[in-house]
């Protein structure tokens, strides 16, 4: 079994077709493709995948070996990135990420933390969605990511923040008259919230509603912030979102407080616990002041590296 084959058969997962999977995942003809998926279940032992004109769903033998073989990548991914840092001793580099829209509260912090590290290290800053991050993590290509605590990783997380959920809402709507928004208010109107991928967010709404003895369904399910702001403007809907998000929102999107005692959600700095970084072990070691006061300039030690802005 090769690493290819692995990767093949995420990829043929998670496209739930070998066609698209073929074609936009890792081009490559689609028969191809079909017979590496055959020699790979040949060598398991099992069949991994139903095939039908309708496309690819996965045994339960495939879905055991799936989880497994994400894992075993994301080993080998880490590995290759320990072994090129540990090859360049010298180097002194520092990868930090953010959930998209935190930079502008946590950046300055974090170069704070580091303040006495700037002139011999090299930090490159990241932003992206949660789940995105805590995969990065895993596989060594941040050191440290300011991100939700995501269940299905297997890494250490330390709360820096808990935010209060809060309303937005098109700012035309009927509930801007109002102070705070009473949750009944939810009732009839279309609703938006985290889809499967922010799983963070949509459990801690559903257990919001569920202990306001609301059963609200999801209209619009988002995996991040930006998906939900332009729904809201769109459909003229109202979205539960973290209370970061009334500095990022445009004219025609408003916020309001939830009435009553608001649910929250954590914000933590995440890593994998089988990262030697000494700056990391460092910067963990200086966590309790990343909520101190800080100087807004820091010089020019940071250097952006926006992979996706979203």
């Amino acid at each position: 079994m090769e690493l290819r084959h692995l990767r093949y058969f995420i990829a043929v997962a998670e496209e739930g077709s070998l066609t698209l999977a073929a074609e936009r995942r890792l081009h490559t003809a689609q028969p191809s493709l079909s017979r590496q998926m055959r020699d790979l279940e040949y060598e398991v032992g099992v069949q991994l995948m139903n095939r039908s004109v309708h496309g690819i769903e996965l045994t339960a033998a495939g879905k055991a070996f799936l989880d497994h073989a994400r894992l075993a990548l994301a080993q080998v991914d880490a590995a290759v990135e320990a072994a090129r840092r540990a090859g360049q001793p010298g180097r002194g580099t520092f990868a930090i990420g953010f959930q998209t829209g935190h930079e502008m509260n946590w950046l300055p912090r974090a170069m704070h933390v580091l303040r006495e590290e700037l002139k011999n290290i090299q930090v490159t800053i990241s932003s992206d969605y949660s789940p995105d991050l805590a995969e990065a993590l895993v596989r060594g290509r941040l050191d440290v990511a300011f991100l939700r605590a995501e269940p299905n990783f297997d890494l250490c997380y330390e709360v820096v923040d808990h935010e209060p959920l809060i309303v937005l809402m098109p700012s035309d709507h009927r509930l801007t008259s109002l102070e705070a928004v009473p949750p009944r208010e939810f009732v009839g109107e279309i609703f938006v919230g985290g889809s499967n991928k922010a799983t963070v967010l949509r459990a801690v709404t559903e257990d919001y509603l569920r202990r306001s003895g609301l059963d609200i369904k999801l209209d619009h399910g988002v995996d991040n912030l930006a998906m939900a702001i332009s729904l809201v403007a769109s459909t003229r809907g109202l979205a539960l979102m973290p209370a970061y998000a009334k500095n990022l929102l445009p004219w025609s999107v408003v916020s309001r407080p939830l009435e009553g005692e608001a649910p929250t959600i954590d914000l933590v700095v995440g890593y994998s616990k089988a990262n030697t970084s000494p700056i990391l072990k460092l910067f963990l070691s200086r966590m309790g002041a990343l909520n101190d006061r800080v100087p807004t300039k820091f010089g020019n030690h940071a250097e952006g590296r926006e992979r996706d802005t979203r």
